[in-house]
């Protein structure tokens, strides 16, 4: 069985991040790595691997050169080899021409099983896996807790507001996990000194057969208008506990509208 797992390169999420004045994302100004929510689909790749014989999990991402570091951190988790998507003509897409781009490469390097995360931690969209799944002529299963593949079917458990939803689905198939599926496994040293012999291809877009019209900014069909920095938080109001305390909390959770 192939397994292909979709990562994305991402500024970190605990840092200053910006857009630029075309309204993209500034990645040059703060460090990146690998989303963390696309670990989540590392570590479920891995565990269907280490459940049956005969299963390769491959990484696949799309990006500049520095987009490597993403793949080289979910090879030092395990895996067998690695897809990177590089061509200048590709900066600025978004998840349409993103989608496009991922699904050239799925269908040339063939697959079962596409791994995706619940979304990317820089766009938070969420959309690719669905996406995927329509360029590639396959179901998507999104949003799942708990995934098993046997005997090439797929089972997973979603849950929603008000119920636990069971799904089960035939392979070739697209899925999305989430951050509870089941925490990430730290890469060992023996991991991250093995990554580095892995095998890691390098495609353009020329190689996926697709026309530099189809991606980029000037074919985006989404863009950002404005952008404003979130307001420093300020100082919280204080309410004094001389006997009214009580009161005074009352008349606060009432006026925010909380009770």
């Amino acid at each position: 069985m192939k397994i292909v797992v979709c990562v994305k390169h991402v500024p970190d999420a605990t840092a200053d991040r910006t857009f630029t004045e075309d309204g993209t994302t500034d990645r040059a100004s703060v460090d990146s790595l690998l989303s963390e929510l696309d670990e989540y689909a590392v570590e479920q790749a891995l565990r269907i691997a280490e459940s049956g014989p005969d299963v390769e999990v491959c990484y696949l991402t799309v990006g500049p050169d520095d987009a490597k570091d993403a793949l080289r951190k979910a090879l030092a988790m395990g895996g067998d080899s690695a897809i990177h998507v590089s061509d200048e003509d590709i900066e600025g897409s978004d998840v349409f021409a993103t989608s496009l781009v991922l699904a050239g490469a799925i269908q040339r390097h063939g697959f079962d099983l596409v791994l995706c995360g619940m979304a990317s931690t820089d766009g938070g969209a969420g959309v690719v896996p669905a996406l995927l799944a329509e360029r590639l002529g396959v179901p998507a299963v999104t949003h799942i807790e708990e995934l098993t593949v046997e005997e090439g079917a797929l089972t997973g458990r979603r849950e929603g507001d008000t119920a636990t939803v069971r799904v089960r689905g035939g392979l070739p198939a697209v899925v999305s996990v989430t951050d509870r599926s089941g925490d990430a496994r730290y890469p060992s040293f023996k991991g991250i000194m093995a990554a580095k012999k892995k095998p890691v291809e390098t495609l353009g877009l020329a190689d996926l057969g697709i026309d530099a019209g189809q991606v980029g900014r000037t074919a985006a069909r989404t863009a950002v208008d404005t952008a404003t920095r979130r307001p420093p938080r300020t100082k919280g109001e204080l309410v004094s506990d001389d006997g009214t305390g009580g009161i005074g909390l009352a008349a606060f959770l009432t006026a925010k509208k909380f009770v």
